[in-house]
């Protein structure tokens, strides 16, 4: 048997990325290339503010290749066996650390829950929305015991007494790093993976 549903995780402490979200094959690759996460306060000595960190395909110290030699690998086995690939947020909603909060523990597990039930796979596209910026495909509503509201980060920032502009500010300077550590790697990758991911206008 092979996995049908594939879970990129990340920790997002800055309140941006979504709960969980729907990847294209191309987006698989760029965030398995990136293999971005947050440090914060608590995790390890000396971090006193959030702080963006990469390693690539979640394991640079161990890797050999490229990079981008392992996410092709990867999405050939998502081809070959009809597999979904999802990102799980782990990290804070309604604004970043500080003064946002983390994702629940309980709604996390309802996330996973409905990706490995086949709920979010069943879902038809009338029922996701991309996200500005980061291009990522969000469930509108639908999943059991999970707010709406924080399915979707901007909104939750607002429910919160944050404004959207905030928010895309936030959103375009983690976007900002993204793209500045996908620089390393965007030469030997395929132009369909460095597209996908986020936009800064």
């Amino acid at each position: 048997h092979h996995p049908k549903q594939i879970i990129l995780l990340t920790c997002d402490a800055f309140g941006v990325l979504p709960p969980v979200s729907k990847l294209t094959k191309d987006q698989v690759m760029y965030h398995f290339i990136s293999g971005y996460t947050a440090k914060v306060a608590g995790t390890e000595e000396g971090v006193k503010e959030p702080e963006a960190t990469f390693s690539a395909c979640f394991g640079a110290p161990f890797l050999v290749w490229h990079p981008f030699v392992y996410a092709e690998m990867l999405a050939a086995k998502l081809d070959k066996y009809g597999a979904n690939a999802y990102l799980v947020n782990t990290g804070w909603v309604g604004g970043p650390y500080g003064t946002g909060n983390r994702c629940s523990l309980k709604y996390t597990r309802q996330l996973i829950d409905a990706i490995h039930d086949g709920t979010l796979a069943d879902m038809p596209d009338s029922e996701w929305e991309e996200m500005p910026i980061f291009g990522l495909q969000m469930p509108k509503s639908g999943i059991k015991d999970v707010p709406k509201e924080i399915l979707r980060p901007e909104e939750a920032w607002l429910q919160a007494g944050r404004s959207s502009e905030d928010f895309r500010k936030t959103a375009g300077n983690l976007a900002g790093l993204f793209q500045k550590n996908f620089t390393d790697f965007a030469d030997k990758c395929a132009p369909s993976v460095v597209d996908a991911g986020p936009k800064v206008k």
